[in-house]
């Protein structure tokens, strides 16, 4: 197994290269380019989640400076599916690239969307491509190649380029009873594992699991099951991407004689988008959350975003008895028909608590493993997906360290002859022969702040850290134009002391703030003033609780 250095960079305008600027080393924002011939092609403009890191920020984007100085010879965006780690930056970030973007008719519907919401639906050229299309992009003979997941319209792209063949997998699984979309073509993969593949870019976020993801046709049967067991409110909680669940949850409503009732937005852009593409019946009665709140909770299902924890999103809402609508009560059952993604532990944990203390049965794959199944391959089905396409070089992507590092382990059990283990911003020559890592270029990510992009370590997320630690106090000074005071200073405390205390606590900044401005020695500069000011709070805060809150102090003159 190679794990590279990262020696200068030099691009060898003749040959192929992979680069991962996102998705590799981690999960999530997933963004892979591919260079031959002095053309560059993008597969994916995908998003991650901000976590706790970053106050008032949700979504993280890759940071493409790389690609944006190369733009003119960027020919296109591939993307390979809807889900929003694969394609939820396109809207956020197609401005700096300004180039063609290709997808089949689901996620072309869900980013159209996106791209009506951004104002960019009539300068995006988007082309939708039919299942299996097959089109050239310069250098680049592309085709798509149908896959399960857990999402429609899923696909591996077969890329022909003079230098050799490569597969990106994208995400995949093995699912004999899929429920909805396409089964993983073996008919066509086991064809270019003939015709010789160079290299596979595969997804490794379950290789180190043993044995077979599961199919959602045995989720269906424990939903239907789950379901009808429960005698009073009942809610679900899913990815709002996995259509075929949205389904299964649907007939298990209907076979335990409940409304189903869709709670959160994302769920309802799937829901229509799959509706549009001939994946839901167009006629399936869903209802509004204002529609479920007339009906007594033994006649609902409610299916709700925010099997993650999220903050904002609608079981999170519902725990902690803020939806407008959704009201669940002791009795009531929630199901988790989802895993917990790395790093949501603590959310996740904090929502069933909330739960757990309204006397609300919790229900997850911990209690039953055949709520949940997984949309990406383990051991058995990457073994199986080797021994058809049988690639020269394996290079594990979408995944952590320790995901990669299994991948490659198991490809050259499997007797790949290469195995690649490299991260995002390594560049990896392809072809010709032999295959290297010839440099590292930069790559991060980008924070979505309001209508902004900023840096992780923008000085921004200090000050909020510190507001959120510390608490915050302004102050508000009116002088003289001689720099004297002329009525009592004005101060407002945030998160620093209980209501109780608030009343004594600020009449002694004030006095302090009166103190330090009554002095001779204190020149008559509004700048000093201020300073003045708000070392008087700082010291008093300071001395009667240790807390060092941000402090602004305003000046004005009369």
């Amino acid at each position: 197994m190679n794990v590279p250095a990262a020696p200068a960079l030099a691009i060898d305008p003749e040959a192929l290269h992979f680069l991962p600027l996102g998705g590799t080393g981690e999960i999530g924002m997933n963004l892979s380019l591919y260079a031959c011939r002095g053309k560059w092609l993008m597969v994916d403009l995908g998003i991650s989640f901000a976590g706790d890191t970053l106050p008032g920020v949700d979504i993280m984007v890759p940071d493409i400076s790389f690609i944006e100085q190369r733009k003119d010879d960027l020919l296109a965006i591939v993307l390979t599916h809807a889900h929003e780690d694969h394609l939820g930056a396109v809207a956020y970030l197609w401005p700096q690239l300004g180039c063609p973007v290709y997808a089949t008719p689901f996620a072309a519907a869900i980013l159209r969307e996106k791209l009506r919401e951004a104002g960019l639906i009539k300068k995006v050229p988007l082309n939708e491509i039919p299942l299996s299309a097959k089109f050239e992009l310069g250098p680049f003979a592309v085709e798509y190649v149908s896959v399960t997941h857990s999402i429609p319209e899923a696909n591996s792209l077969i890329l022909r380029t003079p230098d050799g063949v490569v597969l990106h997998t994208g995400d995949w699984k093995l699912d004999p009873e899929p429920l909805i979309g396409e089964l993983t073509d073996e008919k066509t993969l086991r064809k270019i594992g003939d015709e010789g593949v160079l290299a596979m870019v595969c997804d490794s976020t379950n290789a180190i699991s043993e044995g077979e993801s599961g199919s959602e046709g045995m989720v269906r049967k424990k939903l239907i099951e789950l379901v009808g067991a429960c005698a009073q409110g009942v809610a679900v909680t899913q990815f709002a991407s996995n259509v075929a669940r949205l389904q299964s949850v649907a007939v298990a409503a209907e076979a335990s004689g409940r409304e189903l009732v869709l709670v959160g937005r994302s769920l309802w852009r799937y829901a229509k988008a799959a509706q549009a593409t001939g994946y839901l019946d167009p006629d399936m009665r869903l209802l509004s959350d204002k529609e479920g709140a007339e009906l007594h909770p033994s006649q609902v299902l409610y299916l709700c975003t925010g099997s993650q924890g999220e903050p904002r999103a609608a079981m999170a809402k519902i725990a902690g008895q803020s939806h407008p609508r959704v009201h669940l009560s002791a009795g009531d059952c929630v199901i988790f028909t989802s895993k917990i993604i790395p790093g949501n532990e603590a959310p996740i944990g904090r929502l069933h608590s909330q739960l757990a203390a309204q006397g609300i049965e919790v229900i997850d794959e911990k209690k039953h493993k055949d709520i949940h199944v997984s949309g990406h391959p383990r051991r058995e089905e990457l073994k199986r997906m080797y021994s058809w396409v049988k690639p020269k070089i394996a290079v594990p992507v979408h995944g952590e360290a320790r995901h990669l590092n299994a991948h490659a382990e198991l490809a050259q059990a499997l007797g790949t002859p290469e195995c690649w283990v490299i991260r995002d911003g390594d560049l990896l020559r392809l072809g010709p022969e032999p295959a290297e890592v010839i440099g590292s270029v930069f790559s991060g990510s980008l924070a979505v702040d309001g209508t902004r992009l900023i840096a992780p370590d923008h000085p921004a997320f200090g000050a909020r850290r510190r507001l959120m630690r510390n608490g915050a106090v302004f102050v508000s000074l009116v002088v003289d134009k001689e720099g004297w005071l002329i009525a009592p200073p004005a101060i407002r405390g945030h998160g620093i002391v209980d209501a109780e205390e608030e009343e004594v606590v600020v009449k002694g900044l004030v006095e302090a703030v009166q103190k330090a401005l009554d002095s001779d020695k204190l020149e008559n500069d509004d700048k000093k003033l201020r300073e003045a000011g708000r070392l008087a709070v700082r010291r008093t805060l300071v001395a009667l609780y240790d807390k060092r809150p941000v402090i602004e102090v305003q000046l004005v003159r009369v």
